[in-house]
C-alpha cells in the first residue's frame, strides 16, 4: 500500500483517542479492584462489547478470511463453533461467576477466585494458575504485537521492527496508565470500529462484483478454488472434512477457560445486567463473524472478476492470504475512509494484547508476589502491577521480533492450553459441590500439560484434531476422579453456594 496522509491522520488519531482514555482512567484507578475490574462498576455494554473485544484478536480480520479466501467454506467451522461457545459462556457462566467471586471473598482474579472458593490458604492454586497464565499469555501477546507489527509494515512500508516497536508502545502505554477501565473503554471504542469496518467491507465488494457466479466460474478456470469451495462438509479435494468440523467447534470450549474474557463476568456491576449483555454480545459476535466469512467468500469471487486481473495480480504479489482485508480495504475506499477501516485491525489487536497484559500483571501481582509479600500496600501492588506490564511486554516483543512467526499458529497454541486449563475447572466450580481443590489443580495441571504433549508429540499433532478437544477432556476427567478422592468441607460449601444465590451479592454494600 503505497502511503497517503490521510491514513496516517486516520491512525494517529485513533492512537491520541485511546492514549486520552488511558489518562482519564490513570486518575480513577485507585486501588486493586480498581485497576484489574474498574470496582465492579461496568454496564452492560462495556462489558460484553469488552469481552468480544478482548477475545477476537486480529485473526477475526486477517486469519479467518484468509482461511476462507483460500480454503472455503470448511473453514468457518472455526466461526460456528467460537459463536456456540460465546453464547454459552454467556448464558452459563457470567451471572454464576459474577456472584460466586465476589460471594468468595470479593476475589479480583481467576487464581484468587479458585483460591477462595475452596477455603485454602495453601498458596498452590494460585501459583500454578499463575505460571500457566505467564506462559500461555507470554505467546498470545506475542501473537499480537506480531499481528500489530504486520499491519504498520503493509499501511506504511516501514522496517518490521519499528513498526512492531510503534504498535507496542501505543499498547503498553494505555494499559500501563488506566488498567482494566482503560482497556474496557478503549475494547468498548475499539468493538464498535471493528464491526462497522467487517460490516461495510463484505457490501462494498458486493456491489463491486454484480455477477458473483461468473466471478466463481473464473475462479474455477483458474484454478484458484475447487467446487467443493461453498460445501460445509467437504474439503477442497473432496473427501469428508471430518477433523475440520470436530477441531473447529472445539474452539467453542476455549471460552469457559479464558481469564481475559472471565473477568469481565467478575466485573459487571449487577448480574441483573447479564441478561442485556449476553444480547448484545451474541449480535455482535453473529454478525462479526459472519462478516468475516463474507470477506473472504466475496474477497475471491472480487479479485477473479477478469475486470480486476490487475488487483489480483498485485495481491498474488504479496503472497499472503492473511492480507486479504487489507488489501481490499485500501484498494476499494477513499484514503481517510480505508485509514479508519485499517485502524479496525490494530483495534482488534489492541483489544486483545491489552486484556492479555493486565490479566498476566494481575496473575503475577496477586497470584505470586502478593503470596510472598502479604503486608505489601495497595500503592506498591499497583506500581509491581504496572511494573509486570512493561516486563512482559518487552519479553514478548522479543519473541515477536521473528518476522516469520505465525500468528494464527500461536493464537491456537495459546486459546487451547488457557481453555484446556482452566474451562473445566471453571465451570466445576461453579455448579458441582463435591469439587475439591486438589481436583483444581490436578485439571489445570493435566489441561496445560495435554496441550503442549498434544502440540509437540509427532504422532498426535498428525491426526489434526485441534489439541483443545483432547485435552479439555482430559482435564475435565482429572477434575472429578481426584475431587471423589479428595475430602471437603461440605458445610462451608453448602454456605458459600447459598450466599451466591442471593441477589444482594451483585453490588458492595
Amino acid at each position: 500500500m503505497e502511503f497517503n496522509f490521510f491514513t496516517l491522520l486516520a491512525f494517529i488519531l485513533y492512537a491520541l483517542i485511546i492514549l486520552g482514555i488511558g489518562i482519564w482512567s490513570f486518575k480513577r484507578s485507585k486501588n486493586m479492584t480498581d485497576y484489574f475490574l474498574g470496582g465492579r462498576q461496568l454496564g452492560s455494554w462495556t462489558t460484553a462489547i469488552s469481552a468480544q473485544a478482548s477475545d477476537m484478536s486480529g485473526w477475526l480480520l486477517m486469519g479467518l478470511p484468509g482461511s476462507i479466501l483460500v480454503g472455503g467454506l470448511t473453514q468457518s467451522w472455526i466461526a460456528i463453533g467460537l459463536f456456540i461457545g460465546t453464547y454459552l459462556n454467556w448464558r452459563i457462566c457470567a451471572s454464576r461467576l459474577r456472584k460466586m467471586s465476589y460471594a468468595a471473598g470479593d476475589a479480583i482474579t481467576i487464581p484468587e477466585y479458585l483460591q477462595k472458593r475452596f477455603f485454602s490458604d495453601s498458596p498452590v492454586v494460585r501459583f500454578v494458575c499463575a505460571v500457566i497464565i505467564f506462559f500461555f499469555f507470554l505467546i498470545y501477546t506475542a501473537s499480537a504485537f506480531s499481528g500489530g507489527a504486520k499491519l504498520f509494515n503493509f499501511v506504511f512500508g516501514t522496517d518490521y521492527t519499528l513498526s512492531l516497536t510503534i504498535g507496542a508502545l501505543i499498547i503498553i502505554s494505555y494499559t500501563f496508565l488506566g488498567g482494566f477501565l482503560a482497556v474496557c473503554w478503549t475494547d468498548l471504542i475499539q468493538g464498535m470500529l471493528m464491526f462497522a469496518a467487517l460490516v461495510i467491507v463484505p457490501i462494498v465488494l458486493l456491489i463491486k462484483t454484480p455477477d458473483l457466479g461468473g466471478a466463481f466460474q473464473s475462479a474455477l478456470n483458474a484454478e484458484a478454488v475447487t467446487e467443493y469451495y461453498f460445501s460445509f462438509i467437504k474439503a477442497p479435494d473432496g473427501s469428508l472434512a471430518v477433523t475440520t468440523v470436530i477441531s473447529g467447534l472445539a474452539w467453542g470450549l476455549g471460552y469457559f477457560g479464558m481469564p481475559h474474557i472471565l473477568v469481565r463476568f467478575m466485573a459487571i456491576k449487577s448480574s441483573d445486567l447479564i441478561k442485556k449483555s449476553r444480547l448484545i454480545a451474541t449480535v455482535w459476535v453473529f454478525v462479526t463473524l459472519g462478516a468475516a466469512v463474507l470477506v473472504g467468500v466475496f474477497g475471491m469471487m472480487f479479485l477473479h472478476n477478469p475486470e480486476n486481473a490487475e488487483l489480483l495480480a498485485k495481491f498474488n504479489e504479496m503472497g499472503d492470504s492473511e492480507k486479504i482485508f487489507m488489501f481490499l480495504s485500501s484498494s476499494l475506499l477513499p484514503a481517510l475512509i480505508a485509514g479508519i477501516i485499517l485502524s479496525a485491525i490494530l483495534a482488534a489487536i489492541m483489544s486483545t494484547a491489552d486484556s492479555q497484559l493486565l490479566v498476566t500483571s494481575s496473575a503475577v501481582t496477586n497470584d505470586m508476589f502478593k503470596l510472598f509479600k502479604k503486608n505489601a500496600s495497595e500503592k506498591t501492588l499497583m506500581w509491581i502491577s504496572r511494573g509486570t506490564v512493561i516486563i512482559v511486554a518487552v519479553i514478548a516483543y522479543v519473541i515477536a521480533l521473528d518476522e516469520n512467526s505465525s500468528v494464527m499458529g500461536l493464537v491456537s497454541y495459546a486459546w487451547a492450553g488457557l481453555g484446556a486449563a482452566f474451562g473445566p475447572a471453571m465451570l466445576l466450580s461453579l455448579f458441582w459441590k463435591r469439587m475439591t481443590i486438589r481436583g483444581a489443580v490436578a485439571g489445570i495441571i493435566t489441561g496445560g500439560a495435554a496441550v503442549i504433549i498434544w502440540e509437540n508429540v509427532p504422532v498426535f499433532a498428525a491426526t489434526g484434531i485441534y489439541s483443545l478437544a483432547p485435552a479439555f477432556a482430559l482435564a475435565m476427567a482429572a477434575v472429578i476422579v481426584v475431587s471423589l478422592m479428595t475430602k471437603i468441607d461440605g458445610a462451608k460449601v453448602d454456605e458459600l453456594f447459598a450466599k451466591a444465590s442471593k441477589a444482594e451479592i451483585d453490588n458492595k454494600e
